[in-house]
Order: C-alpha cells, then structure tokens, then sequence
C-alpha cells in the first residue's frame, strides 16, 4: 500500500522533489544561495555521551532530536543518530553515545536556531541525562560528493 502512495504521490506531484532526485545538486544550490545571503554554511555537528547510555536512552535522545531540532529555519541537514558499533578502529572516538548534525544555510541561522525555544526546549528536557556534550561548529566550503565516473579505456 505504501509503494502504491507513494507511486501516486511521484504520478501526481510531477516526480521526486529536487533533494530526493538529485541531493548533491541540492546542496550545492543551498550552498550557492547560502553564500549569497550572508557568507558560508555552517555545520553544527553534537556529541552527546548519556549517564544512562542503555539502548532506550539513546532512542530517547533521537526521538527528541528529531521533535525539537529537525525542522528549523535555515537548516540544510538534518540527521541525528547513535554510535555505530561496528566501526572500532584506533582513531574512531567512541567517547559519545548520540551524534547530532545539522547544517545551517548562514550563520544567521545557526544564531537563531541556538535561541529558539524548540532548541531551549530540547535542553531542558534532556540534559539531566547528559554526562557530556561536545559542540564542533565549523564553516563549510562549497559542496562537493561522489566520485567522477572513471573513463572509458579507448579500445582500438
């Protein structure tokens, strides 16, 4: 039944949103327009290490991630998650539980996203949990994703 809504969604809509249809275009767009409003786009990337870091806790956290902090003004991405257990190299830092990352258009955004109430909010309602958050905040060049397709060897 979903495929089938879906479908019609896709017949009826004229096909997929631009970000579905080409998400790498669609950043570079935001980030073109990004620099045009007020210089480059920002990333704000979360790193959130639980006192109780049990399975339900962390889905907790997620959950009110994507309640609070996914759909504010300016916000280019959003995606929040927990630590990917398979991955236990040397250099991955697995000193946190859930990770947060959203980029905003300009920092103008960035600023009024970090006093929106929504964003108070979340605090408020999650930080007794909190053993330790790390904020990483930096300016994001133009966007650039995926590999060139490799040439054809000429065959004579």
């Amino acid at each position: 039944m979903t495929r089938l809504l879906f479908a019609a969604l896709l017949v009826f809509s004229g096909g997929l949103h631009p970000r579905l249809a080409n998400p790498v275009a669609a950043q570079d767009k935001a980030a073109k327009k990004a620099a045009k409003k007020g210089g480059p786009m920002i990333g704000h990337m979360v790193y959130f290490k639980l006192k109780d870091a049990s399975p339900e806790a962390r889905k907790k956290l997620v959950e009110a991630c994507d309640k609070y902090l996914s759909s504010h003004d300016g916000t280019v991405f959003y995606s929040a998650g927990t630590i990917a257990e398979d991955f236990k190299r040397e250099v991955n830092d697995r000193d946190w539980d859930v990770a947060l990352h959203l980029v905003f258009a300009n920092k103008a955004a960035h600023d009024k996203y970090a006093t929106h109430p929504e964003h108070l909010k979340f605090i408020e309602e999650n930080k007794a949990n909190w053993e330790k958050v790390r904020v990483f905040d930096s300016e994001l060049a133009a966007v650039k994703a995926g590999k060139k397709p490799a040439k054809k060897a000429e065959t004579k």
